[in-house]
Protein backbone atom coordinates (compact mmCIF):
# COMPACT_ATOMS: atom_id res chain seq x y z
CA UNK A 1 0.00 0.00 0.00
CA UNK A 2 1.22 3.48 -0.81
CA UNK A 3 1.59 5.94 2.06
CA UNK A 4 1.90 9.69 1.80
CA UNK A 5 3.99 12.16 3.76
CA UNK A 6 3.35 12.18 7.54
CA UNK A 7 2.26 15.04 9.73
CA UNK A 8 2.63 15.87 13.40
CA UNK A 9 -0.03 17.38 15.61
CA UNK A 10 0.12 21.14 15.97
CA UNK A 11 -0.97 23.25 18.96
CA UNK A 12 -4.35 24.82 18.41
CA UNK A 13 -3.98 28.44 17.33
CA UNK A 14 -6.37 31.30 17.75
CA UNK A 15 -7.92 32.61 14.59
CA UNK A 16 -9.38 36.00 13.69
CA UNK A 17 -11.85 35.99 10.80
CA UNK A 18 -10.75 39.22 9.06
CA UNK A 19 -8.69 39.98 5.99
CA UNK A 20 -5.65 39.42 8.25
CA UNK A 21 -5.00 36.54 10.62
CA UNK A 22 -3.11 36.78 13.89
CA UNK A 23 -1.95 34.28 16.53
CA UNK A 24 -0.90 34.85 20.14
CA UNK A 25 2.67 35.61 19.06
CA UNK A 26 1.48 38.52 16.91
CA UNK A 27 2.23 36.75 13.66
CA UNK A 28 0.11 38.55 11.08
CA UNK A 29 -0.69 37.01 7.70
CA UNK A 30 -2.44 39.08 5.05
CA UNK A 31 -5.14 37.69 2.85
CA UNK A 32 -2.88 38.19 -0.19
CA UNK A 33 -0.23 35.98 1.47
CA UNK A 34 -2.85 33.30 2.01
CA UNK A 35 -3.97 33.80 -1.59
CA UNK A 36 -0.41 33.05 -2.69
CA UNK A 37 -0.68 29.71 -0.88
CA UNK A 38 -4.08 29.05 -2.45
CA UNK A 39 -2.90 29.73 -5.99
CA UNK A 40 0.41 27.86 -5.72
CA UNK A 41 -1.16 24.85 -4.02
CA UNK A 42 -3.87 24.59 -6.65
CA UNK A 43 -1.38 25.17 -9.47
CA UNK A 44 0.73 22.31 -8.19
CA UNK A 45 -1.85 19.69 -7.20
CA UNK A 46 -5.28 20.36 -8.66
CA UNK A 47 -6.61 17.54 -10.82
CA UNK A 48 -7.90 19.95 -13.49
CA UNK A 49 -5.01 22.47 -13.28
CA UNK A 50 -4.32 22.39 -17.00
CA UNK A 51 -7.97 23.22 -17.80
CA UNK A 52 -8.27 26.33 -15.59
CA UNK A 53 -6.82 29.40 -17.39
CA UNK A 54 -6.04 31.25 -14.13
CA UNK A 55 -3.95 28.28 -12.98
CA UNK A 56 -1.67 28.51 -16.03
CA UNK A 57 2.00 28.07 -15.16
CA UNK A 58 2.72 31.46 -16.73
CA UNK A 59 0.34 33.27 -14.38
CA UNK A 60 3.10 34.17 -11.90
CA UNK A 61 5.85 34.90 -14.47
CA UNK A 62 5.35 38.65 -14.01
CA UNK A 63 5.51 39.13 -10.24
CA UNK A 64 3.86 42.57 -10.21
CA UNK A 65 0.91 41.35 -12.28
CA UNK A 66 0.64 38.21 -10.17
CA UNK A 67 0.54 40.19 -6.91
CA UNK A 68 -2.04 42.57 -8.37
CA UNK A 69 -4.16 39.55 -9.33
CA UNK A 70 -4.00 38.13 -5.80
CA UNK A 71 -4.79 41.52 -4.24
CA UNK A 72 -8.04 42.11 -6.10
CA UNK A 73 -10.87 43.22 -3.84
CA UNK A 74 -13.06 40.19 -4.56
CA UNK A 75 -10.24 38.00 -3.22
CA UNK A 76 -9.99 39.74 0.17
CA UNK A 77 -11.54 36.52 1.42
CA UNK A 78 -9.15 33.76 0.24
CA UNK A 79 -12.04 31.34 -0.15
CA UNK A 80 -13.30 33.49 -3.04
CA UNK A 81 -10.01 33.00 -4.87
CA UNK A 82 -10.16 29.26 -4.24
CA UNK A 83 -13.71 29.08 -5.58
CA UNK A 84 -12.72 31.00 -8.70
CA UNK A 85 -10.08 28.35 -9.46
CA UNK A 86 -12.41 25.36 -9.17
CA UNK A 87 -13.11 23.83 -12.59
CA UNK A 88 -16.77 24.05 -13.61
CA UNK A 89 -18.07 24.26 -10.04
CA UNK A 90 -21.10 22.08 -9.41
CA UNK A 91 -20.80 20.16 -12.67
CA UNK A 92 -17.35 18.66 -13.28
CA UNK A 93 -15.90 19.49 -9.84
CA UNK A 94 -18.63 19.13 -7.24
CA UNK A 95 -16.21 18.21 -4.49
CA UNK A 96 -13.25 20.54 -3.79
CA UNK A 97 -13.52 22.90 -0.83
CA UNK A 98 -11.69 25.54 1.18
CA UNK A 99 -11.00 24.84 4.86
CA UNK A 100 -11.37 27.61 7.42
CA UNK A 101 -9.91 25.59 10.31
CA UNK A 102 -8.00 22.42 9.51
CA UNK A 103 -8.02 21.19 13.11
CA UNK A 104 -11.82 21.15 13.10
CA UNK A 105 -11.72 19.48 9.67
CA UNK A 106 -9.45 16.68 10.88
CA UNK A 107 -11.81 15.99 13.77
CA UNK A 108 -14.74 15.82 11.37
CA UNK A 109 -12.86 13.29 9.22
CA UNK A 110 -12.81 11.03 12.30
CA UNK A 111 -16.53 11.49 12.96
CA UNK A 112 -16.07 14.10 15.69
CA UNK A 113 -18.31 17.11 15.23
CA UNK A 114 -21.10 19.07 16.85
CA UNK A 115 -24.34 17.38 15.84
CA UNK A 116 -27.91 16.53 16.79
CA UNK A 117 -27.25 12.99 15.59
CA UNK A 118 -29.79 12.74 12.74
CA UNK A 119 -29.64 12.18 8.99
CA UNK A 120 -32.77 13.07 7.05
CA UNK A 121 -34.59 12.32 3.84
CA UNK A 122 -36.90 14.85 2.18
CA UNK A 123 -40.08 14.01 0.28
CA UNK A 124 -43.12 15.72 -1.25
CA UNK A 125 -46.67 14.65 -2.06
CA UNK A 126 -48.41 15.47 -5.31
CA UNK A 127 -49.57 18.57 -3.45
CA UNK A 128 -47.27 21.12 -1.84
CA UNK A 129 -46.74 19.14 1.37
CA UNK A 130 -43.09 18.49 2.21
CA UNK A 131 -41.80 16.43 5.11
CA UNK A 132 -38.52 15.24 6.51
CA UNK A 133 -38.16 11.63 7.52
CA UNK A 134 -35.47 10.23 9.78
CA UNK A 135 -33.07 7.92 7.92
CA UNK A 136 -30.54 7.46 10.72
CA UNK A 137 -30.10 8.31 14.42
CA UNK A 138 -26.64 8.18 16.00
CA UNK A 139 -26.29 6.22 19.21
CA UNK A 140 -26.03 8.26 22.42
CA UNK A 141 -26.90 11.48 20.57
CA UNK A 142 -29.40 14.22 21.46
CA UNK A 143 -31.78 12.64 18.93
CA UNK A 144 -31.56 9.14 20.38
CA UNK A 145 -31.87 10.52 23.92
CA UNK A 146 -35.08 12.26 22.81
CA UNK A 147 -36.38 8.90 21.54
CA UNK A 148 -36.32 10.01 17.91
CA UNK A 149 -36.34 6.92 15.72
CA UNK A 150 -35.57 5.95 12.16
CA UNK A 151 -38.73 6.42 10.09
CA UNK A 152 -40.16 9.29 12.17
CA UNK A 153 -41.84 11.99 10.07
CA UNK A 154 -41.29 15.73 10.64
CA UNK A 155 -43.34 18.49 9.03
CA UNK A 156 -42.08 21.62 10.80
CA UNK A 157 -38.82 23.07 12.10
CA UNK A 158 -38.91 25.71 14.84
CA UNK A 159 -42.66 26.01 14.38
CA UNK A 160 -42.63 26.68 10.62
CA UNK A 161 -44.46 24.10 8.52
CA UNK A 162 -42.56 22.93 5.47
CA UNK A 163 -43.91 23.41 1.96
CA UNK A 164 -42.49 23.39 -1.54
CA UNK A 165 -41.87 27.14 -1.47
CA UNK A 166 -40.10 27.54 1.86
CA UNK A 167 -38.38 24.26 2.68
CA UNK A 168 -34.85 25.31 1.72
CA UNK A 169 -34.90 28.40 3.92
CA UNK A 170 -36.67 26.65 6.81
CA UNK A 171 -34.30 23.69 6.77
CA UNK A 172 -31.40 26.10 7.16
CA UNK A 173 -32.45 26.19 10.81
CA UNK A 174 -31.32 22.58 11.19
CA UNK A 175 -27.77 23.91 11.57
CA UNK A 176 -28.79 25.86 14.69
CA UNK A 177 -27.50 24.59 18.01
CA UNK A 178 -31.02 24.10 19.39
CA UNK A 179 -33.93 23.12 17.15
CA UNK A 180 -37.59 22.21 17.65
CA UNK A 181 -38.91 19.42 15.45
CA UNK A 182 -42.63 18.77 14.95
CA UNK A 183 -43.52 15.10 14.45
CA UNK A 184 -46.59 13.89 12.59
CA UNK A 185 -48.22 10.69 11.38
CA UNK A 186 -49.39 10.29 7.79
CA UNK A 187 -52.44 8.51 6.39
CA UNK A 188 -53.65 9.00 2.84
CA UNK A 189 -51.73 12.24 2.53
CA UNK A 190 -53.23 13.67 5.73
CA UNK A 191 -50.71 14.71 8.37
CA UNK A 192 -51.74 14.46 12.01
CA UNK A 193 -49.61 16.20 14.67
CA UNK A 194 -48.10 13.96 17.34
CA UNK A 195 -45.65 16.02 19.41
CA UNK A 196 -42.80 18.52 19.32
CA UNK A 197 -39.29 17.71 20.50
CA UNK A 198 -36.50 20.19 21.18
CA UNK A 199 -32.90 19.00 20.96
CA UNK A 200 -29.53 20.72 21.35
CA UNK A 201 -26.41 19.67 19.49
CA UNK A 202 -23.37 18.28 21.29
CA UNK A 203 -19.92 17.15 20.20
CA UNK A 204 -20.30 13.55 19.04
CA UNK A 205 -17.73 10.92 18.18
CA UNK A 206 -19.60 8.37 16.07
CA UNK A 207 -18.43 4.80 15.65
CA UNK A 208 -19.12 4.05 11.95
CA UNK A 209 -19.44 0.32 12.68
CA UNK A 210 -23.08 0.86 13.55
CA UNK A 211 -24.54 -2.67 13.54
CA UNK A 212 -23.18 -6.18 13.11
CA UNK A 213 -25.64 -9.05 12.86
CA UNK A 214 -25.98 -12.60 11.52
CA UNK A 215 -29.18 -14.11 10.14
CA UNK A 216 -28.93 -17.81 10.92
CA UNK A 217 -31.26 -19.40 8.38
CA UNK A 218 -31.88 -17.61 5.09
CA UNK A 219 -32.78 -20.55 2.87
CA UNK A 220 -30.30 -22.61 4.87
CA UNK A 221 -27.53 -19.99 4.72
CA UNK A 222 -25.94 -17.84 7.40
CA UNK A 223 -25.91 -14.23 6.25
CA UNK A 224 -23.74 -11.52 7.78
CA UNK A 225 -25.09 -7.98 7.88
CA UNK A 226 -22.98 -4.89 8.56
CA UNK A 227 -24.19 -1.29 8.73
CA UNK A 228 -21.03 0.73 8.08
CA UNK A 229 -21.41 4.50 8.04
CA UNK A 230 -17.99 5.98 7.27
CA UNK A 231 -14.43 5.00 6.32
CA UNK A 232 -12.76 6.46 9.43
CA UNK A 233 -9.24 5.25 10.05
CA UNK A 234 -9.47 5.66 13.82
CA UNK A 235 -12.04 2.83 13.76
CA UNK A 236 -10.04 0.38 11.63
CA UNK A 237 -9.78 -1.99 14.60
CA UNK A 238 -13.55 -1.90 15.23
CA UNK A 239 -14.15 -2.75 11.57
CA UNK A 240 -11.68 -5.63 11.80
CA UNK A 241 -13.44 -6.88 14.94
CA UNK A 242 -16.75 -7.01 13.05
CA UNK A 243 -15.16 -9.34 10.51
CA UNK A 244 -13.68 -11.46 13.29
CA UNK A 245 -17.27 -12.00 14.41
CA UNK A 246 -18.39 -12.90 10.89
CA UNK A 247 -15.51 -15.37 10.55
CA UNK A 248 -16.41 -17.03 13.84
CA UNK A 249 -19.99 -17.40 12.61
CA UNK A 250 -18.87 -18.98 9.29
CA UNK A 251 -21.23 -16.81 7.26
CA UNK A 252 -22.15 -17.85 3.71
CA UNK A 253 -23.10 -14.41 2.35
CA UNK A 254 -22.43 -10.80 3.34
CA UNK A 255 -24.77 -7.81 3.13
CA UNK A 256 -22.87 -4.53 3.45
CA UNK A 257 -25.20 -1.63 4.24
CA UNK A 258 -23.62 1.57 2.92
CA UNK A 259 -26.80 3.64 2.59
CA UNK A 260 -25.54 6.29 5.01
CA UNK A 261 -21.85 5.97 4.06
CA UNK A 262 -20.55 8.99 2.15
CA UNK A 263 -16.97 7.72 2.10
CA UNK A 264 -13.75 8.71 3.85
CA UNK A 265 -10.27 7.22 4.04
CA UNK A 266 -8.90 5.51 0.91
CA UNK A 267 -6.65 3.09 2.86
CA UNK A 268 -9.60 2.05 5.03
CA UNK A 269 -11.55 1.28 1.86
CA UNK A 270 -8.72 -1.03 0.79
CA UNK A 271 -8.75 -2.68 4.22
CA UNK A 272 -12.49 -3.36 3.99
CA UNK A 273 -12.10 -4.90 0.54
CA UNK A 274 -9.30 -7.07 1.92
CA UNK A 275 -11.65 -8.36 4.63
CA UNK A 276 -14.29 -9.32 2.06
CA UNK A 277 -12.39 -10.95 -0.80
CA UNK A 278 -11.35 -14.52 0.05
CA UNK A 279 -8.77 -14.74 -2.72
CA UNK A 280 -6.95 -11.56 -1.73
CA UNK A 281 -3.22 -11.80 -2.04
CA UNK A 282 -1.28 -8.75 -3.10
CA UNK A 283 -3.36 -8.10 -6.20
CA UNK A 284 -4.20 -4.58 -7.28
CA UNK A 285 -7.39 -3.23 -5.72
CA UNK A 286 -7.27 0.36 -6.98
CA UNK A 287 -5.14 2.70 -9.10
CA UNK A 288 -4.71 6.38 -8.24
CA UNK A 289 -3.86 8.82 -11.06
CA UNK A 290 -2.63 12.35 -10.26
CA UNK A 291 -2.06 15.29 -12.60
CA UNK A 292 1.02 15.43 -14.83
CA UNK A 293 2.99 17.46 -12.26
CA UNK A 294 2.60 14.67 -9.73
CA UNK A 295 2.57 11.55 -11.85
CA UNK A 296 5.35 10.34 -9.55
CA UNK A 297 2.60 10.08 -6.92
CA UNK A 298 0.61 7.70 -9.12
CA UNK A 299 0.32 4.43 -7.30
CA UNK A 300 -1.91 1.53 -6.57
CA UNK A 301 -3.44 0.01 -3.49
CA UNK A 302 -3.24 -3.73 -3.18
CA UNK A 303 -5.30 -6.02 -1.01
CA UNK A 304 -3.71 -6.17 2.41
CA UNK A 305 -2.95 -8.83 5.03
CA UNK A 306 -2.50 -6.36 7.90
CA UNK A 307 -3.99 -3.00 8.79
CA UNK A 308 -2.76 0.01 10.73
CA UNK A 309 -4.59 1.18 13.85
CA UNK A 310 -4.84 4.91 14.59
CA UNK A 311 -6.22 7.10 17.32
CA UNK A 312 -8.43 10.11 16.62
CA UNK A 313 -5.36 12.36 16.38
CA UNK A 314 -4.00 10.34 13.42
CA UNK A 315 -1.28 8.75 15.52
CA UNK A 316 -0.51 5.15 14.63
CA UNK A 317 -0.95 2.96 17.70
CA UNK A 318 -0.46 -0.54 16.29
CA UNK A 319 -1.10 -3.13 13.60
CA UNK A 320 -3.53 -6.03 13.27
CA UNK A 321 -3.87 -9.04 11.01
CA UNK A 322 -6.86 -8.57 8.75
CA UNK A 323 -9.79 -10.88 9.46
CA UNK A 324 -10.54 -12.06 5.93
CA UNK A 325 -13.69 -13.95 5.03
CA UNK A 326 -13.15 -17.12 3.02
CA UNK A 327 -16.67 -18.48 2.77
CA UNK A 328 -18.80 -15.95 0.85
CA UNK A 329 -19.58 -16.13 -2.86
CA UNK A 330 -21.30 -12.76 -3.38
CA UNK A 331 -21.30 -9.28 -1.91
CA UNK A 332 -24.63 -7.50 -1.50
CA UNK A 333 -24.34 -3.72 -1.12
CA UNK A 334 -27.33 -1.73 0.13
CA UNK A 335 -27.02 1.70 -1.46
CA UNK A 336 -28.61 5.13 -1.77
CA UNK A 337 -27.77 8.60 -3.09
CA UNK A 338 -25.68 8.98 0.09
CA UNK A 339 -23.42 6.06 -0.90
CA UNK A 340 -20.38 7.88 -2.25
CA UNK A 341 -16.64 8.02 -2.92
CA UNK A 342 -14.82 5.44 -0.75
CA UNK A 343 -18.02 3.37 -0.64
CA UNK A 344 -18.16 3.38 -4.43
CA UNK A 345 -14.45 2.57 -4.46
CA UNK A 346 -15.24 -0.72 -2.69
CA UNK A 347 -17.93 -1.56 -5.26
CA UNK A 348 -15.72 -0.64 -8.22
CA UNK A 349 -12.59 -2.28 -6.80
CA UNK A 350 -14.23 -5.61 -5.98
CA UNK A 351 -16.24 -6.00 -9.18
CA UNK A 352 -13.33 -7.60 -11.10
CA UNK A 353 -12.97 -10.23 -8.38
CA UNK A 354 -16.37 -11.23 -7.00
CA UNK A 355 -20.04 -10.70 -7.92
CA UNK A 356 -21.26 -7.44 -6.37
CA UNK A 357 -25.00 -6.84 -6.35
CA UNK A 358 -26.26 -3.31 -5.57
CA UNK A 359 -29.70 -3.05 -3.95
CA UNK A 360 -31.59 0.19 -3.24
CA UNK A 361 -31.11 3.27 -5.40
CA UNK A 362 -28.33 4.71 -7.58
CA UNK A 363 -25.18 5.72 -5.72
CA UNK A 364 -23.81 9.27 -5.72
CA UNK A 365 -21.14 9.03 -8.43
CA UNK A 366 -17.73 10.17 -7.12
CA UNK A 367 -14.63 8.62 -8.65
CA UNK A 368 -12.13 11.27 -7.53
CA UNK A 369 -10.43 12.07 -4.24
CA UNK A 370 -8.45 14.67 -2.37
CA UNK A 371 -5.65 15.42 0.02
CA UNK A 372 -5.38 18.29 2.50
CA UNK A 373 -3.03 21.07 1.43
CA UNK A 374 -1.50 23.27 4.14
CA UNK A 375 0.35 26.58 3.87
CA UNK A 376 3.75 24.86 3.92
CA UNK A 377 5.29 25.63 0.49
CA UNK A 378 8.73 24.12 1.24
CA UNK A 379 7.07 20.70 1.48
CA UNK A 380 4.78 21.25 -1.52
CA UNK A 381 1.88 22.04 0.84
CA UNK A 382 1.68 18.58 2.46
CA UNK A 383 3.40 18.98 5.84
CA UNK A 384 1.05 20.19 8.55
CA UNK A 385 3.86 20.49 11.11
CA UNK A 386 5.55 23.24 9.09
CA UNK A 387 2.35 25.08 8.15
CA UNK A 388 2.24 28.86 8.46
CA UNK A 389 1.58 29.63 12.13
CA UNK A 390 -0.47 32.73 11.34
CA UNK A 391 -3.67 31.04 10.19
CA UNK A 392 -5.57 27.75 10.12
CA UNK A 393 -6.73 27.87 6.49
CA UNK A 394 -6.14 24.83 4.30
CA UNK A 395 -7.61 23.33 1.13
CA UNK A 396 -9.20 20.02 0.20
CA UNK A 397 -8.97 20.01 -3.61
CA UNK A 398 -9.54 17.03 -5.88
CA UNK A 399 -6.09 15.73 -6.83
CA UNK A 400 -6.58 12.19 -8.14
CA UNK A 401 -8.97 9.90 -9.99
CA UNK A 402 -9.38 6.28 -8.99
CA UNK A 403 -9.60 3.19 -11.21
CA UNK A 404 -10.04 -0.52 -10.55
CA UNK A 405 -7.82 -3.39 -11.69
CA UNK A 406 -9.39 -3.28 -15.17
CA UNK A 407 -8.87 0.47 -15.59
CA UNK A 408 -12.57 1.21 -15.01
CA UNK A 409 -13.65 4.53 -13.51
CA UNK A 410 -16.87 5.27 -15.38
CA UNK A 411 -19.32 5.83 -12.54
CA UNK A 412 -19.68 9.59 -12.35
CA UNK A 413 -23.44 9.03 -12.62
CA UNK A 414 -23.32 6.48 -9.82
CA UNK A 415 -23.80 2.73 -9.78
CA UNK A 416 -27.40 1.86 -10.70
CA UNK A 417 -29.06 -0.79 -8.53
CA UNK A 418 -29.40 -4.37 -9.69
CA UNK A 419 -32.58 -4.44 -7.60
CA UNK A 420 -34.26 -1.05 -7.17
CA UNK A 421 -35.93 -0.34 -3.84
CA UNK A 422 -36.99 3.23 -3.13
CA UNK A 423 -37.19 3.49 0.63
CA UNK A 424 -39.17 6.73 0.90
CA UNK A 425 -42.10 5.17 -0.95
CA UNK A 426 -42.70 3.05 2.15
CA UNK A 427 -42.65 5.97 4.54
CA UNK A 428 -45.04 4.42 7.06
CA UNK A 429 -43.04 1.22 7.23
CA UNK A 430 -39.40 2.29 7.55
CA UNK A 431 -38.10 -0.20 10.07
CA UNK A 432 -34.88 -0.16 12.12
CA UNK A 433 -31.63 -1.26 10.53
CA UNK A 434 -31.28 -5.01 10.93
CA UNK A 435 -35.00 -5.79 11.03
CA UNK A 436 -35.50 -8.72 8.64
CA UNK A 437 -38.60 -7.03 7.17
CA UNK A 438 -36.90 -3.66 6.58
CA UNK A 439 -37.71 -3.10 2.91
CA UNK A 440 -34.19 -2.76 1.43
CA UNK A 441 -32.60 -5.42 3.61
CA UNK A 442 -35.51 -7.76 2.85
CA UNK A 443 -34.85 -7.38 -0.88
CA UNK A 444 -31.29 -8.63 -0.35
CA UNK A 445 -32.41 -11.50 1.87
CA UNK A 446 -35.09 -12.48 -0.66
CA UNK A 447 -32.49 -12.54 -3.42
CA UNK A 448 -30.39 -14.90 -1.32
CA UNK A 449 -33.51 -17.01 -0.85
CA UNK A 450 -33.80 -17.20 -4.63
CA UNK A 451 -36.68 -14.73 -4.91
CA UNK A 452 -35.11 -12.55 -7.60
CA UNK A 453 -36.84 -9.48 -8.99
CA UNK A 454 -35.64 -6.35 -10.77
CA UNK A 455 -37.47 -3.94 -8.47
CA UNK A 456 -39.82 -4.00 -5.52
CA UNK A 457 -43.31 -3.56 -6.95
CA UNK A 458 -45.49 -3.95 -3.88
CA UNK A 459 -48.07 -1.29 -3.06
CA UNK A 460 -46.64 1.91 -1.67
CA UNK A 461 -47.62 2.61 1.91
CA UNK A 462 -47.86 6.41 1.73
CA UNK A 463 -48.71 9.23 -0.67
CA UNK A 464 -45.21 10.74 -0.52
CA UNK A 465 -43.91 9.73 -3.92
CA UNK A 466 -41.40 12.41 -4.91
CA UNK A 467 -38.00 12.58 -3.29
CA UNK A 468 -36.40 16.03 -3.07
CA UNK A 469 -32.69 16.80 -3.18
CA UNK A 470 -31.39 17.44 0.31
CA UNK A 471 -27.71 17.77 -0.62
CA UNK A 472 -27.80 21.48 0.22
CA UNK A 473 -27.68 20.35 3.87
CA UNK A 474 -24.58 18.18 3.39
CA UNK A 475 -21.45 19.03 5.29
CA UNK A 476 -18.52 19.49 2.94
CA UNK A 477 -16.75 16.33 4.08
CA UNK A 478 -19.73 13.96 4.00
CA UNK A 479 -19.10 12.58 0.49
CA UNK A 480 -15.34 12.58 0.49
CA UNK A 481 -12.55 10.19 -0.47
CA UNK A 482 -9.20 11.29 0.86
CA UNK A 483 -5.70 10.21 1.75
CA UNK A 484 -4.73 11.14 5.28
CA UNK A 485 -1.27 12.18 6.44
CA UNK A 486 -0.80 9.89 9.41
CA UNK A 487 1.90 9.98 12.02
CA UNK A 488 3.69 6.67 11.61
Amino acid sequence: MKYFKPQILLLILTFLATSCFQDDDDIVVSSSDINDFVWKGMNSWYNWQSQVPDLSDSKDDNLAEYNAYLSQGQFANPENLFNSLVYQTGTVDRFSWFIEDYIVQEQQFQGISKSHGIQYGLVQTNSDDVVLYVRYVADDSPASNANIKRGDIINAVDGTILNISNYKSVLGNLSNETIKLSFVSENGGILTPIEDKTITSVVLSENPVYLTKVFDDIDGKKVGYLVYNGFRSSYNDELNAAFSFFKSENIDELILDLRINGGGSVPTSAYLASMIYAGAGLEKFADLKFNSKHDNEDGFYTFQNTLDVYDTNNNKTGEETINRLNTINNLYVLASYSTASASEMVINGLKPFIPVKVIGTTTYGKNVGSITLYDSPLTDFQDRSSANAGHLNAMQPIVFQIFNKNGESDYTQGFPPDIEVTEHQYLNNILPFGDENEIVLKAALDDIRGITIKSIATKKSSSFTKELDISFLDKKFEKEMYIENHTK
